[in-house]
């Protein structure tokens, strides 16, 4: 038996994070002993929230929690995993459409590097139809998501996005 920690990396752009990513989070710290939350760094997407942000709400959301490090990342998935000593990576699935990519990734992952394993973990029934763009979309035109995402993020997008009230619409 040895004694090396097990670690694996949860990827995504948390734009923002939402509570099914904190389930997929909480369950993946049942399995591994850390969990990298990893911001993908996509010049190619438009974010709401800049780097330093997402870190930030992420961080703030765990409150310390020691088990959970953020981190952000370009390259290559795989690459960073090594870097970082990850055995495995994360990748949470809503509904059966989420498959077909996940899968074709995991085996290109699989591919470039053998070490490190993809591990699917099915959204909470809950969170099943929570995304990070719904969420985005609902808070824009004045809809309640307090209780989808934790109170770190659901300060920073009522910043973003304040509310309007009756006598403004």
């Amino acid at each position: 038996m040895t004694d090396k920690k097990k670690i694996a990396i949860y990827p995504g752009s948390f734009d923002p994070l939402t509570n099914g990513h904190i389930d997929i989070i909480e369950r993946a710290l049942d399995i591994f002993d850390q969990v990298i939350v990893a911001i993908l760094h996509n010049p190619s997407k438009t974010a709401l929230f800049t780097m330093e942000e997402r870190v930030e709400m992420i961080k703030q959301s765990f409150n310390g929690e020691k088990c959970v490090m953020v981190d952000a990342f370009g390259g290559l998935l795989v690459d960073y995993a090594k870097m970082k000593n990850a055995t495995a990576i994360i990748r949470g699935m809503r509904a059966i459409s989420d498959f077909e990519n996940e899968f074709q990734m995991a085996l290109m992952n699989r591919k470039l590097n053998k070490e490190v394993q993809s591990v699917f973990l099915m959204t909470g029934l809950r969170w099943i139809f929570t995304s990070s763009s719904i969420i985005k979309e609902a808070v824009q035109f004045g809809g309640d998501i307090s209780d989808m995402v934790p109170e770190p993020v659901n300060l920073k997008l009522m910043e973003k996005f304040p509310q309007k009230t009756k006598s403004e619409e």
